[in-house]
């Protein structure tokens, strides 16, 4: 049982190291099982965000040194959803929590590749000049 712990940790780890990969797999996936491309790219977004924000707090932890990385991402995305839930309440008269978590997520998606591109290219070059 502790191998298949330990080897499920594993997957998960790379997966979340390379988060192009399960976008990938799971946009093609999709896209041969049910023919439509919008839904697979909704899709991968959707699992893929979730491996994003692992990645993205990990990198902002281990570049400020710090544990705050997965709870900023989470305040911020509550932040967020209030001012949209706000926003609606106000243009509408009530809220829609489904579609606001959905923005939610979704915007989260192209903040978290932005993110996740910027951390890496520093923690890169952290790496490679303070070992040079």
């Amino acid at each position: 049982m502790s191998a298949i712990w330990n080897g499920l940790h594993t997957l998960i780890a790379i997966l979340a190291l390379v988060p192009i990969l399960p976008f990938a797999i799971v946009f093609f996936g999709y896209q041969a099982f049910a023919d439509d491309r919008k839904n697979a790219f909704r899709m991968a977004m959707d699992i893929s965000t979730a491996l994003l924000i692992l990645c993205v707090a990990a990198l902002f932890n281990m570049l400020f040194d710090n544990n705050f990385g997965l709870y900023g991402i989470l305040l911020v995305m509550l932040l967020t959803g209030g001012l949209l839930g706000n926003a609606q309440f106000r243009k509408r008269g009530n809220v829609d929590v489904k579609r606001i978590f959905k923005a939610i997520w979704r915007l989260s998606f192209f903040a978290m590749s932005v993110l996740y591109v910027i951390f890496m290219i520093v923690m890169l070059g952290k790496v490679i000049f303070t070992t040079a």
